[in-house]
């Protein structure tokens, strides 16, 4: 009954390849148990990240490779076409290289994750997902075209064989390529990272994911708002999140019957202000309060001063608002309204010449 032969191969045959393949997962399983067991707890209490990085590396890939070897052992005790022979010989050296790659593409991901996560200042590196994205791209690009050449495969010959449909493709794909240009172009420049608050000409909110293809931020409104990479580096960005302190003009219109003393009291207080008010900044060279214009119904102060990094922009301005308007009105000072005056004056003449003719009419006729 073993002797049986089905597609060419005899029953015993079978079973010993099925036989081999079980044996391949059983081998798997046991070097999973033993490094997890074994092997991890020991690595974890090293004082170097060197060996995690090897393990994290290595432990699937290898588990990978002893099947590959298992399937490829069971697979050539069997008698088949030679047409099939190559076929899988050739997707064999394919998955060896590919194999390899996936090996250096976890190496590189785990350096990256352990060594360039943190900025020398202690901060988390938040372009660390799109410089590692795009590593292991190029490294996945480059072990196929390995892969590809290990079969036999002319690559350059593959290139010149596109002609002109290589051409109409270059040209249908020019907007991806800007698109993957201008995210190396963020990379290397660093106009901002992700969780920066950008404005890119009106258009203001938070990073989000900076990919190949493209940015996004969201606004506001909490929605997710796609930018194509050449795009964002073609515009003028205003990254906000870098800014050292934010800017606040204020512009206070007083009544015109404030007298001068009054407008010199009103300076003096707002230069006090920033003192009482937290996380806005207190250095005197930031702070202008300056009577600067007559308009048609205030006199006007112009007042600047600057918010620290630290504080939230909303809750310090509104903080300094409310000390503004307490401390103008313990002084006495008031806010102008609009408001107009209208000044009515009569004229001389015709008045004198209505009390000539009233005394001419007193007079009795002779």
């Amino acid at each position: 009954m073993l002797q049986k032969e089905i597609w060419g191969n005899s029953i015993q045959t079978w079973l010993i390849s099925i036989l081999i393949i079980l044996i391949a997962i059983i081998v798997v399983k046991l070097f999973a148990w033993f490094s997890k067991k074994v092997v991890k707890p020991f690595i974890t209490r090293t004082k170097t990240k060197v060996d995690d990085i090897i393990y994290y590396s290595v432990e699937s890939p290898i588990q990978f490779a002893v099947m590959l070897l298992g399937i490829w052992i069971a697979i050539h005790r069997l008698v088949y076409p030679d047409s099939f022979v190559k076929v899988v010989d050739n997707a064999y050296r394919i998955l060896i290289v590919l194999n390899i790659t996936w090996i250096f593409a976890r190496l590189f991901g785990g350096l990256l994750q352990i060594y360039w996560n943190h900025r020398p200042d202690g901060q988390d590196n938040k372009m660390l997902p799109v410089v590692k994205r795009t590593i292991l791209i190029l490294l996945w690009v480059m072990g196929l075209v390995m892969a590809l050449s290990n079969i036999g495969v002319n690559i350059s010959a593959l290139l010149g064989t596109l002609g002109i449909g290589g051409i109409a493709f270059a040209l249908a794909a020019q907007d991806t390529v800007k698109n993957v240009f201008g995210a190396f172009t963020i990379f290397t420049d660093k106009p901002f990272e992700i969780g920066d608050i950008i404005r890119v000409n009106d258009f203001e909110g938070t990073v989000v994911d900076v990919g190949i293809r493209s940015t996004k931020v969201m606004d506001y409104d909490k929605r997710i708002i796609t930018f194509p990479n050449y795009k964002v580096t073609d515009a003028s960005i205003i990254n906000i999140s870098s800014e050292p302190m934010r800017r606040v003009v204020v512009k206070l219109g007083l009544t015109y019957d404030t007298v001068p003393e009054k407008m010199k009291e009103a300076v003096e207080i707002l230069k006090s202000l920033p003192k009482k008010v937290e996380y806005v900044s207190s250095n005197t060279s930031d702070i202008v309060a300056n009577f600067s214009d007559y308009t048609d119904s205030a006199l006007v102060i112009t007042y600047i001063y600057f918010i620290e990094k630290q504080g939230d922009i909303g809750k310090v301005t509104s903080n300094m608002n409310m000390e503004i308007l307490s401390s103008f009105n313990k002084a006495g000072l008031n806010f102008a309204f609009p408001t107009q005056t209208i000044y009515l004056q009569k004229d001389e003449s015709s008045v004198t010449d209505e009390d000539n003719t009233s005394e001419s009419a007193a007079k009795p006729s002779k």
